[in-house]
């Protein structure tokens, strides 16, 4: 059984990842592929988990489309690197066993898998005021600053899909299921979410 669950920023998606993979006990990676590339390439972590944000457009990845579509520097080179290295650690976590993988179009890496795809989202006002009640003491960004930063973030996830797919980011149509937390308590939904979650898998889980 593997979950994938694609989300906009500060719609609770990764919070949802968490609790579905304590409701089934099955691991859930999300920094945890960020740790790896870092170990395996030499890099900071943050410095991964930057340009992990970075869309790879317009340009694919030469190990999955076998070809690079514009000219390429040397930060292009590690971004593409690191985007190599990031699809086959998901490959692997997902041939270990059942899982839940947080963002990084890994429902698309994974398709051949059938994994449950699942997208999370919510009102600009809902994502803001989660953002702001998970901030830490010392930020200080406004409001507007918060709604920058989010449409940022999700611009680059969508054009990171755009490079691995034709299929749009955020597009109901390829998802297996799709969350709007706008209002709602997200462990509340846990419960009815996996059982809905085992009957697709046949209830083999």
């Amino acid at each position: 059984m593997i979950i994938t669950i694609s989300r906009e920023f500060g719609s609770g998606g990764r919070e949802l990842g968490k609790r579905l993979s304590d409701a089934f006990a099955i691991p859930c990676y999300d920094n945890e592929i960020i740790k790896y590339i870092a170990r395996e390439k030499g890099f900071d972590e943050n410095f991964v988990s930057h340009m992990s944000e970075k869309s790879i457009s317009p340009f694919y990845i030469s190990t999955i489309e076998h070809r690079i579509t514009s000219p390429i520097n040397y930060a292009s080179l590690q971004k593409l690197e690191i985007a190599s290295a990031e699809c086959r650690i998901i490959e692997n976590f997902a041939s270990s066993g059942s899982c839940v993988i947080i963002g990084r179009s890994a429902d698309v890496i994974l398709k051949n898998r059938n994994p449950f795809s699942i997208f999370v989202y919510a009102s600009k006002s809902a994502k803001i005021e989660r953002c702001i009640k998970r901030a830490r003491a010392e930020e200080s960004l406004s409001a507007s600053d918060r709604e920058k930063r989010m449409k940022e973030i999700d611009r680059a996830r969508a054009g990171h899909r755009a490079a691995l797919t034709d299929s749009a980011w955020g597009d109901k149509a390829n998802y297996n299921l799709c969350i709007n937390t706008t209002g709602i308590e997200i462990k509340s939904i846990i419960k009815p979410l996996s059982d809905y979650i085992r009957t697709y898998f046949g209830g083999k889980v």
